[in-house]
């Protein structure tokens, strides 16, 4: 073996590689350092890499679970084929690559031919490494417009990013953790936030998008005071100065609840507003209909606590904000991204020391993904599945709209869906609203690929060729946080060990694009991929990359003094008016309100739009999807020291509420509303208001039976039976994942 430095001989066959995690197994693109030690072709040991200048040696557990995951006996490490009609049947048998080559392109040409090439949607997951690679399955593969996730409203990450790119014109905001330089924390240019709100975000438990969630431990170390915005009373919370206990999908009348003190207590940054803001007067006007009095009867936020945090936030200078999925989950998705961005802006806390960084809305892969629908012919591209109310959807999206692409499913109009390809995801176990609605939807189509890493409840139920990945130490790779939006650093994915016959994402979509479209596929291995992507800002390769393993990009504050934030090299943002919008240009354009405001959720205690004996008879609100450290949505279920620590589906119930339910910690209880029912384990605590329940996401059972109707018992505790498609924002993000109201009562079992 070459002497490398990402390679450590150790000595007697065994070598320690320097690598960076993403996925498979799931992740968010954190890119933590690992060294992996290999005996004799075989992963034996996965420690933390110290030399990370992000993570420095810490790791999560299903890091350290690696290699249950590389060598479980259940992992598909060879392509697999069964017949149409043997659809939930376990009726697999093994085939080569070479053969399921022939098989795709023969089923693809064949509905391209008799349906069109649109009649092909690509469905992908969130955080999995395949979310930078299932817009170009679709384009620059499969030569079809239509790739989605099954998300309702897209209601994750994506919200975020399109208000950020709508109010900005730039990429993701971030909280400013000094993860650019070498030095972090030391570095003289850095300062420490005096306050960071966390609103809809636990980091410790999620490390989302990009963000190394122990940082928050490392600012609370150097003096960061913390104000959590959550239903529940998180770990941070406990040491929050302040912690907004909302009503679940109330962010927005919070938001502009907060705005309301800043701006009528004249805490605002006045140079900032003036230079750098449009549209102040009308956010003047706008909070007015928001004082603390009336947003404590809508969020139950208490008045004094909201007045509080507004003001430590707006007077303690440099601080800043972290936002989070629960934001996007909810109609009013758009809107409390506004307030959420405007509260910062007029504090004037972007892209300085210690506030929130900003960078271009895409860089290097990121951009590439998007840049691959240009392959189409325009009028196929037009035919995206995207309905005509979500306008803003349609004027920012090169995907389809999920509900949009559910309701095609139903009805084949305005053509039939023919052929579903499976990227990172696992619809009906994590991610679909209404996921039996899903299913019966997915079994009507001809043709169905998956590629992962394990049967899944959505692979065995209605897929017919299943494509085996490797996983993170298996193959060459980049990691970008925040998918190229926001991205700190460059990491190396270096291959380490062989399992199998798997190939990745990546991969895959070489293997089939240089069979079906070989013109938009040049290169020869992964590593040439990369090169050519890299070298669109840098003038070295990913052998280069890997030899670093980290490469910490280049960074400036105050990007907008500079011109650095817009193409034309001018001072100012990338929007209509050059300048943050607090009034937003674009939405007036879509028929849209164009300041933030309040809408209640559809399915609420509040709402007008169901009748009252409903809401009498489902008195809580149900709030899902809190993260687990040892699961990655509906990952990770089979890996048995993870599992161990949490074996089953739990749901969190105040003390009060459990008594007058009759249940006890640790009871079987059923969850109930309207459209479904699931059944979890009772957490008993105080951390949920008495009026809320929280339910965890993303469960199935492995070890139960595979084959239909069970499907590794998918339906039992699957908590997104009870959310509904078609609940969406105006401009077609976000919708009501976590404020719909249900019921709970005692159960007898999990199969009750």
């Amino acid at each position: 073996m070459t002497e490398k430095k990402w390679v450590i001989p150790e000595g007697d066959g065994v070598y320690q590689v320097r690598t960076c995690a993403w996925s498979p197994p799931g992740d968010h693109p954190v890119g933590c350092g690992l060294i992996v030690t290999v005996k004799d072709g075989k992963l034996v040991k996965v420690e933390g890499d110290p030399d990370h200048p992000i993570s420095q040696g810490r790791l999560c557990p299903r890091c350290l679970a690696l290699d249950e995951v590389v060598y479980h006996p259940d992992r598909v490490t060879h392509p697999m084929l069964r017949d149409k009609d043997d659809r939930g049947k376990d009726a697999w048998k093994e085939i080569t690559w070479d053969e399921a080559l022939d098989i795709v392109e023969e089923k693809v040409n064949w509905i391209k031919e008799t349906w069109g090439p649109e009649s092909i949607c690509v469905y992908q997951g969130t955080g999995r490494e395949s979310t930078l690679y299932a817009p170009p399955l679709a384009t620059a593969v499969l030569g079809t417009p239509n790739s989605c996730s099954s998300l309702s409203g897209l209601s994750c990450y994506g919200p975020r990013c399109s208000v950020a790119d709508f109010i900005l014109g730039a990429g993701y905001p971030e909280l400013d953790y000094a993860a650019f330089f070498p030095d972090r924390y030391d570095d003289p240019r850095y300062e420490v936030p005096k306050y960071v709100i966390l609103w809809g975000k636990d980091p410790l438990y999620s490390n989302p998008d990009g963000f190394f969630g122990h940082a928050i431990i490392d600012l609370m170390k150097r003096g960061t005071k913390f104000i959590t915005i959550d239903p529940r009373v998180t770990w941070v919370g406990v040491r929050a100065e302040y912690h907004l206990q909302l009503r679940p999908g109330t962010d927005s009348a919070v938001g502009l609840g907060l705005l309301n003190v800043i701006i009528n207590e004249d805490l605002y940054d006045h140079d900032f507003v003036e230079n750098w803001c449009f549209g102040f007067d009308r956010l003047v006007e706008r909070v007015q209909d928001y004082p603390p009095e009336k947003v404590e009867e809508i969020s139950w936020v208490p008045a004094d606590i909201l007045r509080g945090a507004a003001r430590a936030f707006a007077t303690n200078g440099p601080s800043s904000v972290m936002w989070g999925v629960s934001l996007d989950m909810a109609q009013n998705a758009v809107q409390a991204g506004h307030a959420m961005l405007d509260l910062i802006a007029i504090c004037g806390y972007f892209d300085v020391p210690g506030g929130v960084t900003l960078a271009l809305p895409s860089s290097f892969i990121g951009k590439w993904r998007y840049e691959c629908s240009n392959l189409l012919d325009p009028d196929l591209f037009k035919k995206l599945l995207i309905e005509e109310q979500y306008a803003g959807f349609r004027a920012s999206s090169t995907q389809s709209h999920p509900d949009s692409v559910f309701n095609t499913l139903e009805s084949d109009k305005p053509y039939p869906l023919k052929m579903a390809w499976l990227i990172g995801t696992n619809p009906i176990a994590c991610m679909g609203a209404d996921p039996k609605g899903w299913y019966e939807r997915f079994l009507k189509s001809e043709f169905n690929v998956v590629q992962d890493c394990f049967m899944t409840p959505s692979a065995m139920g209605f897929c017919d060729l299943f494509l085996p990945l490797t996983t993170l130490v298996e193959h060459d790779g980049v990691v970008m946080p925040h998918f190229g939006r926001n991205t700190h650093f460059l990491g190396a994915m270096s291959k380490a060990v062989e399992v199998g016959d798997c190939k990745s994402d990546l991969e895959i979509l070489m293997w089939a694009g240089k069979r079906l479209n070989p013109d938009a596929w040049p290169w020869e291995t992964a590593s040439d991929f990369f090169t050519e992507q890299i070298q669109t800002q840098y003038d070295w390769t990913f052998e280069d990359l890997r030899e670093e393993v980290i490469h910490l990009q280049d960074f400036e504050y105050r990007k907008y003094e500079k011109g650095m934030l817009r193409p034309d090299g001018e001072q100012g943002f990338n929007t209509t008016t050059g300048k943050i919008e607090l009034c937003s240009t674009l939405y007036e354009n879509w028929g849209e309100d164009p300041m933030p405001y309040f809408q209640e959720p559809f399915y609420s205690p509040y709402s007008d739009q169901i009748p009252q004996s409903e809401k009498e008879e489902f008195p809580l609100v149900l709030t899902t999807g809190g993260r687990n450290l040892l699961f990655f949505h509906s990952e990770h279920r089979q890996i048995a020291s993870l599992r161990s620590l949490t074996p089953d589906p739990m749901v969190t119930i105040h003390p009060d509420t459990a008594v007058a339910c009759g249940i006890a910690a640790g009871d079987w209880v059923a969850i109930e509303n309207e459209f479904g029912r699931a059944v979890m384990r009772a957490n008993v605590s105080a951390v949920v208001d008495p009026r809320v329940v929280h339910a965890q996401h993303g469960w199935w059972f492995p070890e139960q039976e595979g084959e239909a109707p069970n499907l590794f018992g998918v339906w039992k505790a699957n908590i997104n039976t009870l959310i509904q498609n078609n609940h969406v924002g105006k401009l077609g993000f976000g919708a009501n994942y976590k404020s719909v109201i249900c019921k709970v009562c005692k159960a007898e079992g999990l199969d009750s």
